[in-house]
């Protein structure tokens, strides 16, 4: 008998279902074994879909693990939550302009040469 490798739909190995987070097939299935079976429960257990990409690559991968896994359908798992930044960020950031240097901002009248007034 040969070993012609894993059964259709089955992976061996480490998969990695986020790149951006290193999350891995197992870490997923690890969490779901703990009871984690909400994709929200399992994003903050294995970090998934808090990389740059913000799940846009692994969300949909993820989500059919947990229904797979739960013996659910893929269209019952509902999306996580989508957070802001914590802080603001200025929209010619998210723009890709070339930012001023910081302290640049709102300088105006502070410079050496103004005149004192008393």
């Amino acid at each position: 008998m040969s070993d012609r490798g894993p059964a259709p739909g089955r992976a061996r190995g480490k998969v990695i279902v986020c790149r951006c987070e290193d999350v891995t097939l197992k870490d997923v299935r690890h969490s779901i074994a703990l009871g984690y079976a909400d994709i929200e429960e399992v994003k903050r257990y294995t970090g998934f879909g808090t990389g740059p990409c913000q799940g846009k690559e692994c969300h949909a991968l993820i989500a059919a693990i947990i229904a797979d896994e739960a013996g659910r359908d893929p269209a019952s798992i509902d999306p996580f939550t989508a957070r802001s930044p914590i802080s603001p960020a200025p929209l010619r950031l998210l723009a890709a302009i070339d930012p001023e240097p910081e302290g640049d901002e709102g300088d105006e009248g502070d410079d050496d040469t103004a005149e004192e007034h008393d």
